[in-house]
């Protein structure tokens, strides 16, 4: 790797370890660079990269649920270099079973020293100083961090104490009370102010269906006119009572429709937030009665039971005008999940990005559409792979490894989030202030 000597080459060089942090501009990476988990090889390289898992929940382990499981994509990308040096998790005795599990197989390399650790303090004052992470996985449930508060400031408290060392944050950044998105936001700063490789895991970006869109508005130097988005998720199959309770979750538009609001600013740019406008159909109105439910609604207090639709609509930076429709109606187990997105002679549409990515293309001359398939492709390796290549700082191919995500983005998605949920919850007060 070449060392930039001049000023030009050093100010490039910054500008160049920015974008691929995904800081400076909302990058995009060539699909044809997303290598599938299967047709990786590990990473080169003798030395440990010592990893921290604060969270030992689904989203870090797996589960039956979905196809989340952060520590499977970190073993494939590192092999035997990758050392789970500490486990931090409240609920010692599970952190201590999954761990188990791990120890039972074939990564026990990984897993065979693993310290658990009930609290980051805990961890603070016992861990051997010679074990120093090169990444925090943080998975720990949203409401617990995204915040400058003592107890749910877990990215300040990494900051302060491990400086220089990267961070993986699951979305969304926090599902505390809107009042504290401003805290979210100077928590940005301070990772941007620090310059910490910060990814935030936003894995729907990094789809190669979804990098194609970005290409073909690229490449043909497209504006975007409008993005439509839908979530339609099975509710029979979520048995979790804090997900229906928004006092808890924060509501299913924040912990669920995050990733398609996302979505929809990666392709139509900055939302003017004051111009989010929503409805909601409630679970009190006639429409809004569900056959299914697998939870005792009644034990949740009336206000705080969520809202079976919410639709809302909202202007671009751009002018461009973004909808986005979340549905808590389908039964089973598979969602109905699309987005599309309008420029002028070009329909892209994304359909069932979760699953079997497809996307059909519209282009000028044509008005039929064409068809692209996407098997196989794991978004949640990808973001890892991307990660890892930035932190181990592999210049073999500049253009392959690009964060998508950075923190500062994932707020703009939560505070969008939050704009939509207001919006609605303030339109059904209008609702019942002209029946009473």
């Amino acid at each position: 790797m070449s060392i930039p000597t001049t000023p030009a080459q050093r100010r490039a060089s910054e500008r160049h370890n920015s974008d691929r942090r995904g800081s400076s501009r909302r990058g995009s990476i060539d699909p044809r660079k997303l290598v599938p988990m299967d047709k990786m090889t590990h990473i080169s390289g003798t030395d440990d990269f010592n990893v921290v898992f604060i969270g030992a929940g689904n989203i870090m382990f797996g589960s039956e649920e979905g196809p989340w499981n952060h520590s499977f994509r970190f073993e494939h990308k590192l092999g035997r270099r990758l050392k789970v040096v500490a486990l931090i998790d409240p609920a010692t005795e599970r952190a201590k079973e999954v761990l188990k599990k791990k120890c039972d197989s074939f990564v026990l390399s990984a897993y065979e020293n693993t310290r658990v650790f009930k609290t980051f303090d805990d961890y603070l004052k016992n861990m051997p100083k010679n074990l120093r992470p090169r990444a925090f996985v943080i998975g720990s449930p949203p409401m617990f961090r995204g915040t400058l508060q003592p107890g749910r400031d877990i990215e300040t408290q990494i900051l302060n104490h491990f400086p220089g060392v990267a961070l993986f944050i699951e979305k969304p950044i926090a599902t505390g009370p809107v009042g504290e998105i401003e805290e979210a936001f100077k928590i940005a700063k301070q990772i941007e102010d620090t310059k910490t490789v910060c990814s935030i895991g936003y894995m729907l970006r990094y789809l190669k269906a979804v990098q194609m869109m970005k290409h073909i508005i690229e490449e043909n130097n497209l504006t975007v006119m409008t993005t439509i988005a839908r979530y339609a998720c099975a509710y029979e199959a979520i048995a979790k009572p804090d997900w229906w309770d928004k006092s808890k979750s924060a509501g299913p538009v924040i912990e669920q429709g995050t990733h398609f609001c996302d979505l929809s600013r990666y392709f139509g740019g900055e939302v003017d937030m004051d111009t989010v406008v929503a409805h909601s159909l409630e679970w009190d109105e006639n429409a809004g009665q569900l056959s299914a439910l697998k939870i005792d609604e009644s034990k949740i207090p009336p206000e705080n039971r969520i809202p079976r639709v919410t639709s809302a609509t909202w202007k671009y930076d751009s002018g461009a005008i973004g909808t986005f429709t979340h549905v808590v109606a389908l039964q089973g187990t598979n969602y109905s999940c699309e987005l599309e997105v309008y420029a002028d002679g070009y329909c892209l549409r994304l359909v069932d990005p979760y699953v079997q990515p497809i996307l059909y293309v519209r282009k000028p001359g044509d008005d039929h559409e064409q068809t692209y398939r996407f098997r196989d492709d794991d978004p949640f390796f990808s973001e890892v792979s991307n990660l890892i290549d930035i932190i181990e700082d592999i210049e073999e191919d500049p253009e392959a490894a690009c964060i998508l995500s950075s923190y500062e983005d994932a707020v703009k998605s939560y505070q969008l989030t939050w704009a939509i949920r207001e919006a609605s919850e303030k339109s059904r007060a209008a609702k019942l202030a002209r029946k009473a």
